[in-house]
């Protein structure tokens, strides 16, 4: 049996992914320098809990991708017939202070994963873009349809990258390919810079918060079991290249999706929940808004909810304690 390439393995998102493959017969290899930007135990956590699942289904490869000699020959052995690209340098504001990082992973590493569909003749190949290419955009809720071409920070310009060199694979080869624009996926496994395992850190230490901008945000906050389940019925339905234009305007094999929870909330009601879930109240420290961040964010999701049946059910009543009982699990933390 072929198997499924995924990149980022150890990170949030590939893991779960790979996780609900695994689940239903698929074998997966996992590609993942397991680099030290966050906690690399968290990360070596999430591959042994694939690899006590998928047993001889499950194949990890620690590599970078961006190194494209390197990648070749470590994957060499490997067979696989689809590719899931998540592997990415993430972080708005850590894009401010480390730019070169995302030159190599984002840029780089995007281009070896498309040379690397081209030439292994993939049947599909899904990629993770970023809400953050809308920058601070005016018309909300926030569509496919709408140009993206104002960046407010390195990364987004990055994600931005990735869709017109997809793009362009698409019309030369006829690579198939669906770039997906996640909306602040949260969840169990999460990623520790993220707010809402940042403010249950330290909710439960009794340490201050930062509530930036004064707590005047919004934000599409999306459950990782919806993120999972609309990304896996992509995988299945590779784009046609029938000349018809795509969700996003293509008319080669590529499409781009809006993958949110169409239900933008307020960041101090996202605090409040948080607080409920650990018991306590947090103690607030109001700041500025930050460089690279945007005020709201609101995901038109009536493409792939047309054209893949994509319908998240999980609010974030619901999603943040799920995520607050499974930290204190997996800290120790009562």
């Amino acid at each position: 049996m072929s198997a499924i390439l995924v990149t980022g393995i150890a990170g949030f998102i590939g893991m779960s992914v790979a996780k609900r493959l695994l689940e239903r017969g698929e074998t997966i290899v996992g590609v993942d320098n397991v680099n030290d930007y966050y906690d690399v135990k968290l990360k070596r956590d999430r591959i042994a809990l694939l690899e006590a699942l998928g047993e001889n289904r499950f194949h990890f490869v620690e590599q970078d991708f961006a190194n494209g000699t390197g990648l070749a020959e470590t994957l060499r052995p490997q067979s696989f017939d689809r590719i899931v690209h998540l592997g990415a340098q993430p972080g708005v504001r850590y894009s401010i202070d480390h730019p070169h990082a995302y030159s190599q992973s984002n840029l780089v590493g995007h281009l070896n994963m498309l040379e690397l569909g081209r030439s292994a003749g993939v049947q599909h190949l899904v990629y993770a873009s970023s809400s953050s290419v809308y920058g601070n955009g005016e018309q909300q809720p926030l569509s496919v349809d709408q140009r993206v071409d104002h960046p407010i920070s390195l990364y987004a310009a990055t994600k931005k990258a990735n869709e017109l060199m997809s793009e362009s694979y698409a019309h030369l080869y006829r690579l198939p390919l669906t770039g997906l624009r996640f909306f602040t996926v949260y969840g169990p496994w999460g990623r520790p810079d993220m707010a809402i395992w940042d403010f249950t850190r330290r909710i439960l230490a009794g340490e201050p918060i930062p509530i930036f901008n004064h707590g005047e945000m919004k934000r599409d906050f999306t459950y990782i079991d919806d993120i999972v389940t609309g990304l896996i019925a992509c995988l299945d339905n590779p784009p046609a290249d029938d000349g018809k234009p795509k969700a996003g305007g293509s008319v080669s094999p590529h499409r781009i999706y809006n993958i949110g929870n169409n239900k933008p909330e307020k960041l101090m009601h996202m605090v409040e929940l948080i607080e409920e879930a650990c018991g306590c109240k947090a103690e607030y420290h109001f700041l500025p808004m930050q460089a690279g961040d945007v005020h709201e964010t609101y995901a038109d999701i009536d493409a792939i909810h047309r054209e893949m049946g994509y319908n998240p059910t999980t609010s974030i009543d619901v999603g943040i304690p799920r995520f607050v009982s499974w930290y204190k699990d997996y800290t120790g933390r009562a």
